[in-house]
Order: C-alpha cells, then structure tokens, then sequence
C-alpha cells in the first residue's frame, strides 16, 4: 500500500524558516519524480518546486526562487523541502507527490504551514 506522510508544518513567524519531510513507502521511491504542491484557501493547488528521481534536477515556482530547497534522499525514502524567508501569503496546505512518467500519481494527506506573527 503506497503512503506519502509529510511532516514538519506547523506555525512559524514571517521571515523564518521550516522544514517538511515526507516519507515514503508501498513503492519503488527511487523511480519517482517528487514533487511539493500547496494550497491555500480559496485558491487552485499549485506546485512548489520538482525534483527528478535521481536528484539531479530541480524545478521551481517563480515566488520560491531562492527561498525554497527541494532535496531528496533515495535512501531514505524521503523528499524535503526547506522554507526559508517565509511569508504570510506562504500559509497554505503542502502537499508531497509522487510521479512516474506522468502516468502514476500519488498523493500525500498535507501539512499545514502558517506564517503569522
């Protein structure tokens, strides 16, 4: 049974930082391409930054540029994305997913980040 389970959200000031893990299982981690998604009220689910299945590419939103690092750990099983700088319009719902060759798709449950002083 495949399962995605971010951890790390939580409640953070603006300008701070936090990192989401989300670890994963029921399926062969290293073929994946990763992905973090979020979603904040009332808007469309939009991603975050990518990362190949090897690690060996990135991609990033334009607003997450220099802020964001997504880093994976095939060993573990595990996709991080570190937040720095954080913003309040940054408070969303993150989600992990999990892609192979655009044709299997996996998502995590969410984590809750929320950037407020």
């Amino acid at each position: 049974q495949v399962h995605l389970v971010e951890s790390g959200g939580g409640l953070v000031q603006p300008g701070g930082s936090l990192r989401l893990s989300c670890a994963a299982s029921g399926f062969t981690f290293s073929k994946y391409a990763m992905s973090w998604y979020r979603q904040a009220p009332g808007k469309e689910r939009e991603l975050v930054a990518a990362i190949t299945s090897v690690g060996g590419s990135t991609n990033y939103a334009d607003s997450m540029k220099g802020r964001f690092t997504i880093s994976r750990d095939n060993a573990k099983n595990t996709v991080y994305l570190q937040m720095n700088s954080l913003k309040p319009e940054d408070t969303a719902v993150y989600y992990c997913n999990a892609q192979y060759q655009a044709v299997i798709n996996y998502w995590g449950q969410g984590t809750q980040v929320t950037v407020s002083s």
